[in-house]
């Protein structure tokens, strides 16, 4: 079993014609995930072909999702319309959209969440590596990927991963992996102050995944997201959670690396969110490269 998407979900891809959509797209049919879909305004009609697979071009997402039955869409969307490519998309009642796009304006976002108020529509992003769950092929193939990351150092298992951080999801991955141990989902849920998607929200779907036996959870200094997590996971988690929290040495005031990932106001310390993991039990990895070894000492 796995979160959020299987490996039989069908995927629209925003902006499969432009370069960065269109090498995505083609790891993803090579991984074995079912693009059903392309949205490219203006482009209707046309395909988009790779490997001996031809996906059909729309100019709209409604259209895609009306002639392919999708239910999720990834967006590869320059920042300036990016907020309207989730917008159409949420407009098109699908379940899930992952926005991969980076340098989104804060007040778009702003938009876009009031603009999902009362709508059925989950978004993971932006600003993130996407969703993975591994299929059982060779190099966990014939799973589904949707964004950026690399779908071969993925296995399938029984170990959730979230995290605001791309690199550190890869990281905790890998760990797992070459210690013969899968993964059931793995979720980037982006490092943008206003996001769809937070820990807490991921948290709580691999609490009620029954082929999900632990979880590690990967945060950053700013915002508090992680400590509302930990205080969740302190009164109602059955499954161990190992976690790490980056940036603890970085300075009050400066930004690093996420748009996120920012002291101010004596709120979103590191030191703070680790004394919030410890008071839920979770286990604290020192460094990034204890991740895995951390939650399968709890387990």
């Amino acid at each position: 079993m796995s979160i959020l998407v299987t490996p039989t979900t069908k995927i629209i891809v925003q902006g499969i014609t432009g370069s960065f959509g269109a090498k995505h797209t083609q790891l993803s049919l090579a991984y074995g995930t079912q693009i059903a879909a392309g949205v490219t305004p203006g482009k209707g009609g046309q395909t988009f072909d790779h490997a001996g697979k031809s996906v059909p071009v729309y100019d709209t997402v409604a259209q895609a999702a009306k002639e392919s039955g999708a239910t999720v869409s990834v967006i590869f969307v320059p920042p300036p319309f990016a907020a309207d490519a989730i917008i159409e998309a949420v407009d098109a009642d699908l379940n899930l959209v992952v926005c991969i796009t980076e340098g989104i304006p804060v007040r778009d976002m702003v938009k876009v969440k009031r603009s999902m108020q009362g709508r059925k529509t989950r978004l993971i992003g932006p600003n993130c590596p996407g969703v993975v769950t591994p299929g059982e092929g060779k190099d966990s193939s014939g799973g589904c990927r949707i964004g950026i990351s690399p779908g071969y150092i993925h296995k399938k298992g029984n170990i959730g991963v979230v995290s605001r951080s791309g690199t550190l999801t890869y990281e905790a991955v890998w760990q797992l992996t070459c210690r013969g141990v899968g993964q059931s989902t793995c979720v980037g849920i982006g490092g943008d102050p206003v996001n769809g998607t937070s820990h807490l929200d991921i948290i709580k779907l691999f609490e009620d995944d029954p082929d999900t036996h632990g979880i590690i959870m990967i945060g950053e200094i700013g915002g508090t997201s992680e400590e509302e997590a930990a205080e969740w996971i302190k009164r109602n988690c059955h499954k161990p959670v190992a976690g790490f929290i980056a940036g603890s040495t970085a300075p009050a005031g400066r930004r690093m690396g996420h748009a996120g990932a920012i002291v101010s106001g004596g709120r979103g310390t590191a030191a703070a969110k680790i004394a919030a993991f410890k008071d839920a039990d979770i286990g604290i990895s020192a460094t990034p490269s204890e991740m895995a070894d951390t939650l399968l000492k709890m387990m």
